[in-house]
């Protein structure tokens, strides 16, 4: 049975990539492809439909796909340039505690502290390129969804980042109202 699947799932690949459109041309930016493939913003309605009616767009995302598995791969790797993550639970009330980056290398931590919070950044010490940050102490920022920064600051030696949460709101309703997303990435001087 998984066989049949996995060659109804390669036919259909083969059917979308190789018709021809005419006049067709690329419908989307490589930034908003990349940016789709990393999960820091997913298409919208439009940017799916333009997707999905231009074949040479579908080509260029699935090349542009397959260089981005082909990195990730790279297990021995210590280069790293961003991680992204997302909200993912639905509002119950309750306060938010943690949020993991997508690549699982990095985790926000939510401390309540007098009357606001504390954020922490926290690495995953196994890491491909954990030994690399931890010596080399680059500068990092936690970004949200709007491009606000959270958080700003050189790992001490357990990992982390620690700072104080710089709005008036909660972290929870925070997050969603900015698009649930949040960027972990160096800061380039």
């Amino acid at each position: 049975m998984k066989t049949n699947q996995e060659a109804d799932r390669k036919l259909i690949e083969r059917v979308l990539l190789t018709r021809r459109v005419e006049g067709d041309r690329l419908m989307l930016a490589d930034a908003v492809l990349l940016a789709a493939i990393d999960s820091s913003h997913p298409l919208n309605g439009a940017e799916l439909a333009a997707l999905r009616g231009s074949p040479l767009t579908l080509r260029r995302f699935r090349q542009l796909a397959l260089e981005h598995r082909a990195s990730a791969r790279a297990a021995n790797d210590d280069a790293w340039s961003c991680s992204a993550g997302m909200l993912r639970a639905a509002a119950d009330g309750a306060d938010l505690a943690r949020l993991l980056t997508d690549d699982g290398h990095w985790t926000l931590h939510f401390v309540a502290h007098n009357d606001g919070w504390r954020l922490i950044l926290s690495l995953d010490a196994a890491a491909p390129f954990a030994a690399r940050l931890l010596r080399e102490q680059p500068m990092l920022r936690v970004l949200d969804g709007g491009g606000a920064i959270l958080l700003q600051g050189r790992l001490d030696a357990d990992g982390e980042v620690e700072c104080g949460w710089p709005f008036d709101s909660a972290p929870a309703p925070h997050f969603q109202r900015f698009g649930a997303r949040f960027t972990v990435e160096p800061v380039h001087a």
